[in-house]
């Protein structure tokens, strides 16, 4: 009977190790293995390029970029003094990375007031959202990973006046993403999921 319990509680202590659904999928350079670890995320990638237009490799890179495949990836907490904490750099949360206000009128406008930032199917479908709001003010092609990320980052305001062109580390980063979604693109037509 002891061994039944210690092989129980030996079990209990490795499932809670796991990571559960949270946790990013394993080799993040590889699209074929995200998708083939997370089918969830391929069906997501897959409704949000039918209904918003915006390839699944500009999505992934963005998901990339902003959370690692985090569920409940959030800013790092401020601190005073270096040790007094005065809450987090913003609200951003999620797949996503939204911000509060930002996430409230997507859930206003698409009328998805169940929606959550940590389910990958509503953060990709807000990111389709969003990137083709850029489009429609800024002229931003679905498919230019990297000028819909400095869109993404800036908000569409800050993107049409320029605000990223002083930011040259941002600018590095948008290049990267850009990096990142071509090489996802390659990726993905290999393994032919799209």
């Amino acid at each position: 009977m002891s061994r039944t319990v210690t092989a129980m509680v030996a079990m209990l202590i490795l499932a809670s190790c796991g990571g559960g659904y949270k946790a990013p999928p394993r080799n993040l350079d590889d699209a074929c293995s995200i998708i083939a670890q997370r089918p969830e995320y391929e069906r997501a990638f897959r409704k949000t390029q039918r209904r918003w237009g915006v390839p699944t490799h500009v999505q992934m890179a963005t998901i990339y970029q902003e959370s690692r495949y985090r569920a409940d990836a959030r800013t790092p907490f401020q601190f005073v003094l270096g040790v007094i904490p005065m809450g987090r750099q913003s609200s951003a949360y999620g797949y996503s990375q939204a911000l509060d206000g930002t996430w409230d009128h997507y859930l206003k406008e698409t009328r998805k007031r169940r929606a959550k930032r940590d389910d990958i199917r509503d953060a990709t479908d807000f990111m389709g959202w969003y990137m083709t709001k850029s489009y429609e003010k800024n002229g931003i092609a679905l498919t230019d990973a990297r000028n819909q990320y400095l869109a993404y980052h800036e908000g569409h305001t800050g993107y049409a006046r320029g605000s990223h062109q002083s930011k040259s580390w941002l600018l590095r980063v948008a290049d990267q993403v850009q990096a990142r979604a071509d090489m996802y693109q390659q990726q993905l037509a290999t393994c032919g999921r799209f």
